[in-house]
């Protein structure tokens, strides 16, 4: 089959099941499938497809159809200019996160033997990023995932930066102290997480779950923090859209 009638047929049946964005995604995947861009797909539109692959690509297609999101599919995503490999181990790094990165270089600025820690660091994408961004910075990010440290190596690694990984429970396995401390921990409401898109629950729920009132993990880090900061350290926290107040109450 060529690339054009298998995209086709395929394309068709996304959008019989109600996925978003079809076309793209089926791009995307065939695309990865190839090691090619999208703009080969276009151009080779007559190609042939090995039967092979074409099977494989209408299971990965069966896998979107089941809710798998996208990413742990292509075992890719894209988080401040930077590609991260991901999978169903990890949270997907998301563009709101890149905020809090931002935020983080810009305090940075001003900081000599700038030490940073990372709670709960998942992928790695928010320690990959800084140690890749403030070259001069020592990074350490920690979890209590062995499977999520793994991957998160595995992103240092790929991107060529150097940060010590430490399993840990928050600060438990932690001795020293950081100019910053950050993260992007659960905050999700337990009862709000089955209420969420098909998508998102094949997110690992350890990485969701923040909690009956989802301040769980802001009520540890923040009850914790001054033990490993420095004078004047800054404990800089992704919260969730509504949380301020809340999170500000605790504090």
């Amino acid at each position: 089959m060529t690339i054009n009638l298998l995209l086709g047929q395929e394309v068709q049946r996304l959008k019989e099941n109600n996925i978003k964005e079809p076309i793209q995604k089926a791009r995307i995947i065939l695309a990865k499938m190839l090691n090619k861009d999208k703009e080969f797909l276009i151009m080779n539109a007559q190609q042939e497809i090995p039967k092979e692959l074409e099977i494989k690509f209408i299971k990965n297609i069966n896998r979107l159809i089941e809710n798998e999101p996208l990413q742990y599919i292509t075992k890719n995503q894209e988080f401040m200019k930077l590609n991260f490999f991901v999978n169903s181990d990890v949270l997907i790094p998301q563009p709101d996160t890149e905020i809090l990165v931002e935020e983080v270089i810009k305090i940075s600025e001003d900081i000599d033997k700038l030490k940073i820690l990372d709670l709960c660091t998942g992928s790695g994408a928010i320690a990959v990023s800084l140690k890749k961004y403030i070259e001069n910075s020592r990074v350490v990010a920690t979890d209590i995932s062995e499977r999520a440290l793994e991957i998160a190596a595995k992103n240092a690694k790929d991107n060529n930066v150097e940060i010590e990984f430490i399993k840990s429970n928050l600060f438990r396995d932690v001795n020293t102290k950081f100019n910053i401390i950050v993260s992007n921990p659960p905050y999700i409401k337990t009862s709000v997480i089955e209420t969420l898109e098909k998508e998102v629950q094949k997110e690992p729920i350890i990485a969701l779950n923040g909690g009956i009132d989802g301040l769980d993990f802001y009520r540890s880090i923040i009850n914790e923090a001054d033990k490993y900061l420095n004078i004047n350290g800054f404990l800089c926290l992704e919260i969730g859209y509504d949380q301020k107040n809340e999170v500000i109450r605790n504090a």
